[in-house]
């Protein structure tokens, strides 16, 4: 077998398709928010799986309400998901689920923002010493 894409990797990339369809199904509580399942991490010995979610919306922040309740509902749902999941994968032992909020996303985001202003404020700072230089430099006076 290809050691560049071990066991475990490939069984998280099915348990993410696997959970995100049974999220979508099974999970029925109406307070939780729409959630996508970012990433998966398996244990080598399979035993847990670290299930990365993201909220959808903007401006998810780990500790604003949203996400502490989006958080509980998943917890509580994480056994009945195991359980299912490992129904559906034929896997002997399911791994045990546990989630943790992705804010990868909304981290690029804001890091582009800040990319944003100070390149707009350097264009405003050229701006202002290219008058600078025009304004004392001799050689542009009557010109």
């Amino acid at each position: 077998m290809n050691k560049a894409y071990p066991r475990s990797r490939r069984v998280g990339d099915q348990i993410q398709r696997t959970l995100s369809e049974l999220l979508r199904r099974e999970v029925r509580d109406p307070r939780l928010p729409p959630v996508t399942i970012t990433e998966v991490r398996v244990s080598p010995d399979l035993s847990h799986a670290k299930v990365f979610y993201s909220v959808l919306g903007s401006g998810f922040d780990k500790s604003s309400s949203k996400a502490v309740l989006a958080q509980e509902i998943l917890e509580d749902a994480a056994r009945m998901l195991r359980g299912r999941l490992g129904r559906s994968l034929g896997l002997r032992h399911s791994p045990e689920i546990h989630f943790e909020a992705d804010t990868l996303i909304d981290e690029g985001a804001r890091m582009s923002q800040l990319i944003r202003d100070a390149v707009s404020q350097d264009e405003v700072r050229h701006v202002d010493d290219a008058t600078l230089t025009d304004a004392t430099d001799p050689s542009t006076k009557g010109k």
